[in-house]
């Protein structure tokens, strides 16, 4: 029910507004960075969740 009201509160123009206040705080060079670094925190987060032995023996061994 919360994604539905967050959609309809969120269209074109504000998505469009948010992409350029994102590009304006951060830069062009500095957003597929973070994206990069987002992307690793949601695979990490989903392997934890899920308790995937193989990703845990990875982890470990970069610690």
């Amino acid at each position: 029910m919360l994604n539905s009201i967050l959609l309809a509160w969120l269209g074109g123009p504000e998505i469009i507004i948010i992409v350029v206040v994102i590009l304006l705080m951060f830069g062009g060079k500095k957003i597929p960075e973070l994206m990069r670094g987002l992307g690793k925190g949601v695979k990490e987060f989903k392997s934890a969740k899920d308790g995937d032995p193989a990703t845990d023996e990875d982890h470990r061994r970069d610690v």
